[in-house]
């Protein structure tokens, strides 16, 4: 595996075949847990990488933008004819921002992180394919060869990997203390020093034994079909992994993606949210962010005219859906680094909610609520990660947060936050879960 320097230009040679396979998570049965995964099901895109042929990383956020841009700086030799739909090949995530109170647990990870795995396996149109990378020069040829025979030998004809039962978990969050924070955020509100902030919590659980984290990414994409499903792993063995319903952004050449993620109801109060006016104002908040802030980047922008219901498993969300043509030039990163975070994860006005977060939250959010995904030549797709959890052996840290503004009521974003714990919770495998 090769560290490369920010702004290093490195050539890679790269080789793929098609597989005698049906999902790109049977790789697990025989080359163990992987390093990146990715899926949208609804779509049909998945990918699984393992081991790591290159890694581009930072300590700290001064060194995020060279990181950037030295994925863009890749330059690949494929063996044969390139592959028109592969994910990434870089996959990874960077750090929600700054925080007041550090957290050692989030060290691996970095600032920013991105992989390049040595072998790649991904959903196609008609079946699965593997990719594999080295660095080019003497032997690289050799290796990517090497590790693609490797990879057709070992890799299962299906998913066969077996699926632990339910099990009890502990759990520990300070409800006390979170509804103190909702209450300063609130007099912050009416002082007028904020319209909104988005304040997180964490939920610390301890299972019986070891997370089978294979079997946590199965339940997580079964069970949030309209979600994305990540997982990132580092050499420590700490997993960063969930399953997001919000799209960062979108690229494919010049056209972007993008979307406001805002007011959140039960299912059961589905049908009157567009009605409540506290999600209505919150979620206006992060459409008037998002317009203003591409209108530096794009030549174009169009946005829903009424926000839609997404529907997911525990939780309903107002989405509007933002769509745009990128000016000449701009790249993904540059999208990245201009849109977050968003007043969906943040709060408005940005800097004075940042602000308020790292003198209040109490809290090291860590890849929490930051972009994480893939990008490769003019392409990428970077997801806010949500609904999400750090793994290591028998202990997870759960991460959940609310937008408070005007008319929030402590109790009830504890309620919410208690709603969208329930889809990792469950991906563990708990069931009664105790809760301190």
């Amino acid at each position: 595996m090769k560290t490369l320097n920010p702004v290093e230009s490195q050539r890679w040679v790269a080789g793929m075949m098609p597989l005698a396979a049906v999902d790109p998570l049977s790789g697990a049965d025989s080359l163990g847990v992987p390093t990146v995964y990715w899926e949208r099901p609804l779509e049909r895109e998945a990918a699984a990488g393992w081991g790591e042929a290159a890694v581009v990383e930072a300590t700290d956020s001064t060194q995020v933008p060279g990181v950037m841009a030295t994925l863009g700086a890749l330059e690949l030799r494929w063996l044969d004819a390139p592959p028109t739909d592969m994910p990434g090949p870089w996959f990874g995530g960077l750090r929600f921002g700054a925080t007041g109170l550090p957290d050692e647990g989030w060290a691996a990870h970095g600032a920013a992180r991105w992989t390049l795995p040595e072998v790649l396996v991904w959903r196609t149109a008609s079946g699965v394919a593997v990719a594999a990378f080295a660095p080019e020069g003497r032997g690289g040829e050799d290796a990517v060869r090497s590790r693609l025979e490797r990879v057709r030998a070992r890799f299962a004809e299906g998913y066969r990997h077996a699926r632990g039962g339910a099990v009890a978990l502990s759990s520990k969050s300070s409800r006390p203390e979170f509804e103190a924070r909702v209450e300063r955020a609130l007099e912050a509100i009416a002082s007028g020093q904020l319209q909104k902030v988005v304040l997180a919590r964490a939920v610390d659980v301890e299972g019986p034994a070891a997370f089978d984290v294979v079997d946590v990414l199965a339940r997580l994409r079964e069970q949030n079909p309209r979600c994305a499903t990540f997982l990132f792993r580092v050499p420590d063995g700490t997993c960063f992994l969930g399953a997001t319903p919000e799209t960062l952004c979108r690229v494919n050449g010049r056209v972007l993606e993008t979307e406001a993620l805002a007011g959140t109801a039960s299912p059961q109060q589905a049908d009157g949210l567009r009605g409540v006016d506290k999600e209505v104002r919150e979620h206006e908040a992060v459409v008037r962010y998002i317009l203003a802030t591409l209108r530096s980047w794009v030549v174009d922008v169009h946005a829903d005219a009424e926000p839609r219901l997404l529907t997911l498993k525990n939780v309903v969300h107002l989405r509007t859906g933002i769509r745009a043509e990128l000016k000449e030039g701009v790249s993904a990163a540059q999208v990245v680094g201009a849109l977050h975070p968003t007043p969906a994860v943040g709060g408005t006005p940005r800097e004075r909610a940042l602000s308020f977060l790292v003198e209040h939250e109490g809290l090291d959010r860590g890849w929490y609520a930051g972009p994480v995904g893939w990008m490769g030549p003019g392409r990428a797709h970077l997801m806010v990660a949500l609904r999400s959890a750090r793994v290591r052996g028998a202990r997870a840290r759960l991460f959940v947060g609310c937008g408070i503004v005007a008319g929030s009521i402590a109790e009830a974003e504890w309620r919410e936050t208690e709603m969208k714990s329930l889809a990792v919770l469950r991906a563990l495998g708990g069931v009664d879960v105790g809760r301190q």
